[in-house]
């Protein structure tokens, strides 16, 4: 059977992340997000597409949905999903996830109807309704969503997250990091997946780094965001980030940093917290108002989602209480004096950060640090793209930029050398790549499959790709099967050895040939279904009997005529048996002369000696002694002097080319090579 995945967002693009994989007769949506860049029907995912041109509903369409975290890329359609288009099945998402997801589309509603008068998508009652259908996960915890379903998370290090204040008409990406964020792994039968979200394979200072089991995968659905980016040392980028923020408030300038207010806004807030301890700097550091208070509350409560280094100080100290952060107000915007400032939204795409722009952007002495991804569009891609000096926000409103612009980053999306070193760790079967740019996907496919050797597929929106699974057919086994796998299977092979150990020997010329025996035993057999439709593997010998039907075996023969001269001038030669197995006879001597020739000439397959004749695969050749031998041409038989050995050669189809091969050698034996080899005297 196939795995089909139906993208119905993030698919060459950055935003509404929904997959709709079927595994097995399951159907699995992961995630439900919207885009933020659009108003129109693009905004949420074509649910549509689930029903088909047959569909009954969503509730017998999808077995469940799974969210990976609760930023609105990947959670924003939900509410709409389940009590607007009617999908009524369960839900599942980690604590911190459940936890958060509701403030944030309650937020993003707020603004959309209350502040800029869009048509209301779902309502707060919409939301509270959907959430009662979410199902909490921990980490590690192996779900039985029905008898064939399974699924389980693992901690991905990332999650991100929209506010109030990043809303605007522009496409925008949020970059930060916070708690909650998971990959998910699900198995219908022996087919297994998983689905990572977003994720990051370095740890920061107040999240550790993604981690995952190593498991047996049919297909890994990643992100790439990153795809062709690799970042230098973390360390080395913090180093840079704090020296350009003490370098411009010692000039007396102000520095804006521009975040999301979960995750990057605590990672910087840390940071800098413990540099002005260090430093003894007495310079304000001011947050924004809006969700910054109740963040950094669900930090304190979910402390167990975050870094080893946090869990093992909190008895102390608590990372999250700030000494040199406080609250920020609109009326200290042109306050004199140095201070740092965290701002949402983190691409200045409106918003307070906007706000703020406008009043510091025109001093030389200020600086905008931009420590995340920014999308086409918004202004902090503009500053990032190469400082501009003037920047357009509408035909009425133009902003001077004179400030300056540093670059940092710190993202939360694992880059080029995370993605591939998780695909390397896993080594799954197939792997499809979602959320992501076009052509840097399409650079990221080409390496996976160059350097690791593994298919990959990066769909467009509404695309959908199907991928094989491994399927197990649980058999019963005979007893004669069973008792002819545990039976020896011996195989001898001949070799020339200087030293050989043990074995049965014989001399040709000035070599030793000494004759191996192996036990190789392959557990071959046929799969039959019985009428009872269970599978059973039998014995090939069994099927005749089970279908009363007798052998038929089809043998190709030729008695092949080799002029290699009178056995009375081979008497000397020094082609001396060293064992009971070998007969003295004229018979046996030419079969060893034959052994020999093939085994300096013939490389198709192990040479095995039975004294009365050789054998290579289904191929045997033995000297013929029948004078009318009817595999003989007819032309051969009139020439029947003493200086020609009939060799019978039998064999069957599958050993087509062996028998040619070891056919030509015999009509092109020459005698006369064979005596000045050394081996005859």
């Amino acid at each position: 059977m196939a795995i089909d995945c139906l993208v119905l967002g993030a698919g060459q693009e950055v935003g509404k992340s929904c997959v709709v994989v079927s595994i097995n007769g399951k159907r699995i949506m992961f995630d439900c997000g919207m885009h933020m860049g659009y108003l129109d029907h693009r905004r949420y995912p074509d649910f549509s597409l689930i029903l088909g041109s047959g569909g009954s509903g969503f509730d017998q369409a999808l077995d469940c949905i799974i969210i990976t975290h609760f930023h609105l890329d990947h959670v924003g359609a939900l509410p709409y999903f389940t009590q607007v288009c009617g999908y009524g099945g369960p839900i599942y998402m980690t604590y911190p996830t459940k936890a958060l997801a509701p403030l944030m589309l309650e937020d993003f509603r707020k603004v959309m109807v209350e502040r800029r008068g869009e048509e209301e998508q779902f309502t707060s009652d919409h939301i509270a309704e959907c959430m009662k259908k979410v199902i909490a996960v921990d980490l590690k915890q192996t779900v039985q969503v029905d008898k064939d379903l399974q699924i389980r998370a693992y901690y991905a290090g990332h999650v991100r997250l929209a506010l109030e204040h990043m809303v605007s008409s522009k496409p925008f990406l949020p970059s930060t990091i916070v708690i909650g964020a998971a990959m998910f792994y699900a198995k219908v039968g022996d087919t297994a997946i998983v689905y990572t979200g977003d994720y990051n394979m370095t740890p920061d200072r107040h999240l550790g780094a993604a981690q995952i089991d190593r498991l047996h995968l049919d297909l890994l659905i990643t992100e790439s965001t990153y795809a062709t980016t690799t970042r230098d040392s973390k360390y080395g980028r913090e180093r840079e980030f704090l020296k350009a923020v003490h370098k411009c408030i010692a000039g007396g300038g102000k520095v804006l940093i521009p975040t999301f207010a979960l995750g990057r806004a605590q990672e910087l807030c840390i940071l800098l917290d413990d540099y002005w301890e260090r430093m003894n700097l007495k310079v304000p550091i001011y947050f924004s108002a809006g969700l910054t208070i109740q963040a950094n509350m669900y930090y304190k409560m979910l402390i167990s989602w975050t870094s080893q280094k946090i869990k093992e100080t909190y008895s102390t100290r608590n990372a999250f209480d700030f000494k040199n952060v406080t609250n920020f107000d609109r009326s200290m915007i042109d306050a004199p004096g140095p201070c740092v400032l965290f701002a949402t939204p983190g691409m200045i795409s409106g918003g307070f950060s906007l706000e703020v722009f406008k009043h510091w952007a025109p001093s030389d002495k200020n600086l905008v640090t931009l420590p995340g991804y920014c999308v086409a569009g918004t202004i902090g891609h503009k500053l990032m793209s190469g400082k501009p000096t003037k920047i357009d926000l509408d035909k009425d409103t133009q902003i001077d930029v004179r400030c300056q612009i540093h670059q940092l980053s710190f993202s939360p999306h694992t880059d080029a050398k995370g993605i591939m070193d998780l695909v390397k760790f896993l080594s799954p079967k197939h792997v499809l790549l979602v959320h992501g740019e076009k052509p840097k996907m399409a650079t990221l496919k080409g390496r996976i499959q160059s350097e690791l050797g593994i298919p990959c597929y990066d769909p467009a929106n509404n695309d959908t790709v199907s991928i094989p699974s491994t399927h197990y057919v649980k058999a019963l086994a005979s007893d004669t099967f069973i008792r002819s796998c545990s039976h020896p299977n011996f195989k001898f092979l001949e070799n020339s050895l200087e030293d050989g150990n043990g074995g049965s020997r014989f001399k040709f010329g000035n070599s030793e040939l000494q004759l191996q025996v192996t036990d190789e035993r392959v557990a071959e057999g046929i799969l039959v279904m019985e009428k009872s439709k269970k599978a059973k593997v039998v014995h090939q010998e069994e099927l005749l009997l089970m279908l009363g039907e007798k052998e038929h075996k089809v043998q190709f023969a030729y008695c092949c005529p080799v002029r290699i001269g009178s056995l009375e001038e081979t008497k000397s030669t020094d082609i001396t048996p060293t064992n009971n197995r070998l007969c003295v006879t004229g018979r046996c001597l030419w079969l060893r002369v034959l052994f020999a020739r093939l085994s300096s000439e013939f490389s198709g397959g192990n040479i095995q000696d039975f004294g009365e004749y050789l054998q290579v695969e289904s191929f045997q050749v033995s000297i013929c002694s029948k004078d009318n031998c009817p595999n003989r041409i007819t032309e051969t038989q009139k020439n029947n002097s003493e200086d020609v050995v009939y060799f019978c050669c039998t064999w069957s189809i599958v050993d087509e080319k062996i028998a040619q091969k070891i056919i030509s050698i015999l009509e092109n034996f020459d005698y006369s090579t064979v005596q000045g080899t050394g081996g005859f005297t």
